[in-house]
């Protein structure tokens, strides 16, 4: 019987790890040290062991070092070995598993009445009358959007909520691959909250996506156009006809993984009958058409907000910049004066189709038009942007 001590010592990335341990063997000595994850296999069990003070260990010893004997090494190899994920929490410092564990239960803040959707505390964005949170369709195990509306906030403006329900009215007979859909929607009496559920998608607003990725080729630009088009052609062609009227960059939305562009919010849509005709003044100036100014238009409306988040894309500078309040804007979209940023666009087949969608009322393309137009013919189908009128 032979009482040995040793001293071993390694380094895993920049921490290094000392222990001495003393063992009683017969023989020969079958202390056996194996290194994984971070972890010490040694006869007595998998540990985890740290020693912060990087001075007290001794600068003559190696990263690491053990003494083997071949029948011991036989031996060890031949043994079945807990995987790294099975038994690392049991080993994990008290620190590290409450660090880990709230991660892994991120609380709901609510709950709908069915118990399917869960609501995050991660706002993802703010509208006119509504804030979108992140929550998650437990059911189908997808992440979702959670649109919220406090009723009581605008109890002395009742435009604001009707055009909250004509939304949540008109998303429920909508079912397009390029229109934001809608899964559920219910009232919160209690809470005094308008509450509905949508798809959410992965990359945020277009706009936002756009300066974040300023590396752009014309194909993609032209990929995401299309199906901008194909999303106004359905919404267009729907019975009624629905026109958006607040078509720009910040609620065009995209899943980046896959290039995909969806039409949102549609607080502002107006549903118009046979004659297409629609008469209230809405949306956002520098994306208006002259005629929306004069009360009397069609969806051809959404052809120059079109054209005008085409510019936005390709020069990344938002129409009318250089107005700086809303009177100029008006002034100039009235007098037929273009944005300064069309100068910049330096490509004459991007320029003459931008030009196309900003033309006058009577001259100006429909969606199925522009869909036809040689400026995709390089352009071709894919699953992420072919129509779904069903």
């Amino acid at each position: 019987m032979v009482n040995v001590g040793v001293l071993f010592c390694f380094q895993v990335g920049q921490r290094r790890f000392m222990r001495r341990s003393w063992v009683d063997v017969e023989g020969s000595f079958i202390m056996v040290l194996f290194i994984r994850a971070g972890f010490v296999r040694a006869t007595g069990g998998w540990t985890f062991f740290s020693y912060p003070a990087r001075n007290e260990i001794p600068s003559a010893l190696p990263p690491f070092f053990f003494f083997l004997t071949f029948p011991s090494i036989c031996s060890f190899f031949s043994q079945d070995f807990p995987s790294t994920s099975s038994s690392a929490s049991k080993f994990m410092m008290p620190s590290m598993m409450t660090e880990s564990s709230e991660k892994e239960t991120e609380a709901f803040v609510e709950v709908d009445p069915t118990g399917r959707y869960g609501r995050y505390g991660e706002l993802l964005g703010t509208g006119a009358v509504k804030k979108v949170y992140r929550a998650f369709d437990q059911e189908e195990g997808i992440e979702v959007a959670w649109n919220q509306v406090k009723l009581r906030s605008f109890s002395n403006d009742p435009s604001m909520i009707d055009r909250l329900y004509s939304e949540v009215r008109l998303l429920r007979t909508l079912k397009n691959n390029n229109i934001i859909a809608l899964y559920d929607v219910w009232l919160d009496k209690l809470h005094g909250t308008l509450n509905f559920i949508t798809e959410v998608c992965t990359s945020g607003n277009l706009r936002e996506y756009r300066k974040k990725h300023r590396q752009v080729s014309l194909k993609a630009l032209k990929k995401w156009s299309k199906q901008i088009l194909k999303g106004l052609h359905y919404l267009h062609t729907h019975d009624p006809c629905v026109i958006h009227r607040d078509l720009n960059c910040s609620n065009l939305f995209v899943n980046g993984n896959v290039g995909q562009v969806k039409i949102g919010d549609l607080g502002l849509a107006a549903t118009v009958r046979k004659n297409h005709s629609a008469h209230s003044v809405l949306g956002t100036p520098e994306f208006m058409a002259p005629e929306l100014y004069e009360e009397h238009y069609t969806e051809l409306v959404d052809i120059y907000s079109f054209g005008m988040c085409l510019l936005e894309l390709v020069t990344l500078e938002i129409p009318y910049s250089e107005c700086d309040n809303v009177a100029k804007i008006y002034k100039k979209v009235s007098s037929g004066i273009k944005p300064q940023a069309l100068d910049k666009v330096k490509d004459p087949e991007v320029k003459a189709f931008i030009e196309n969608c900003l033309a006058e009322s009577r001259a100006r393309p429909s969606a199925a038009d522009l869909l036809c137009h040689p400026f995709f013919g390089e352009i071709d189908d894919d699953e992420n942007d072919d129509d779904n009128d069903h």
